[in-house]
């Protein structure tokens, strides 16, 4: 076997194209939009270039055919925001049946890494945000992966914890049907500050698009940013996502909480795009976008997934959640949406507040994914991510 590191154009269609032939029998995959992992490695799309570094590798036999690839990458920004040693990462693993075509590329990442002053490395993850690409699947193989979420075999965990990976955190997707009821808590929740006018929660309405990215920004950062490795949001990056949201965005699923006009609050949501990309084969340009057009036609889309949702620190035990969940329940339950089905995405098991959050708002737990970490010196003692107090 040999491992080649893309440079050219045809090794990047065959990094691609790889996980075509790989879970061409498995209809719960959906395929990724082709432009969407190319933009991951593209320096003009990809902001993390900046601040990292990149590279990516295709594995094959002797007749020249595919049987892996991997990429090993840096984002200087957060190798030692709480770490305890320089970390790096690995991700968009895919490989055949074989651990010992899997421990080769294991191999090339932690070279790659050491060569660079790291010394662990965490996996599978993106080079990028953690809202895409984050985790490996371990439940919930009977499910079609949400947008820009990672969906693999169960062999797969094999190969990672064979190969010393262990569990850093879990993230789990909780799923339920719009229609059914929510915990009593989230009632009483709502009512401790029913009658202080200085709360208000609204949805954000279309002529308001050009407030999102400062909104999104502020709360993001007051209430996830700068806890462990998480880095802060910048306004380039919030204004990036919402351009990629734009043409999805519905604002009956836009949820903002304001105390005195600020923005202390989030419950963003998304129609569940994968429910269209299903049909378009990796592009919706060409023959893919009308593909696309027929599937908005033909093909409802009755599921939504959350995005983002948080309470800034100075206003958790308030209510706030309770009382923001709430005012959107009034709308996802009016009976005059179309989505009867709705996962809540990446809830990690490092934070129990939000646990207690999302099992209020009820449903299953559908789907897990783990972050696995490697530390290159096994004889250091392991550390899984701190629970959030």
């Amino acid at each position: 076997m040999v491992l080649t590191e893309v440079k050219s154009r045809s090794e990047a269609r065959d990094f691609i194209e790889l996980p075509v032939r790989l879970y061409r029998d498995t209809p719960q995959w959906i395929r990724p939009l082709d432009k969407d992992i190319e933009g991951v490695f593209d320096p003009e799309t990809n902001k993390s270039f900046r601040d990292g570094e990149c590279t990516r590798w295709v594995l094959r036999n002797q007749n020249g055919e595919a049987l892996g690839r991997v990429a090993a990458f840096i984002y200087r920004k957060t190798v030692d925001r709480g770490n305890e040693q320089p970390t790096g990462g690995m991700g968009f693993f895919e490989c055949i049946r074989d651990q010992t075509a899997a421990f080769l590329m294991f191999d090339r990442c932690k070279e790659w890494l050491s060569a660079r002053g790291m010394e662990a490395m965490d996996g599978p993850i993106n080079f990028g945000g953690r809202e895409r690409w984050w985790g490996l699947l371990v439940e919930g193989f009977d499910k079609e992966p949400n947008y820009l979420c990672n969906y693999n075999p169960p062999y797969y965990r094999e190969f990672f914890e064979n190969y010393g990976f262990k569990l850093y955190f879990g993230q789990l997707t909780y799923a339920r049907k719009t229609i059914d009821p929510v915990s009593e808590r989230l009632y009483y929740k709502a009512s401790l500050i029913a009658g202080d006018s200085n709360y208000t929660f609204r949805r954000i309405l279309r002529p308001e698009y050009s407030k999102l990215p400062e909104l999104i920004q502020t709360v993001y950062n007051k209430a996830w940013a700068n806890r462990a490795e998480i880095p802060e949001l910048t306004m380039l990056q919030a204004r990036l996502l919402v351009k990629q949201m734009k043409p999805i965005l519905d604002s009956r699923l836009l949820w903002f909480g304001f105390y005195k006009n600020e923005p202390i609050s989030f419950f963003l949501s998304l129609p569940e795009i994968n429910q269209w990309f299903k049909y378009v084969d990796g592009s919706i340009s060409g023959l893919g976008f009308l593909k696309l057009l027929w599937a908005k036609l033909f093909k409802p889309n009755h599921k939504a997934f959350g995005l983002l949702f948080g309470v800034v620190p100075e206003h958790q035990g308030t209510g706030a959640d309770g009382a923001m969940i709430m005012e959107a329940k009034k709308v996802y339950q009016s009976g005059r949406l179309p989505y009867t089905d709705y996962e809540m995405n990446w809830i990690g098991d490092f934070n129990p507040r939000m646990l207690q959050v999302v099992e209020q708002v009820g449903g299953y737990v559908a789907k897990k994914h783990i972050t696995y970490r490697k530390l290159f010196d096994d004889s250091r003692p392991y550390r899984r991510y701190p629970i959030l107090s």
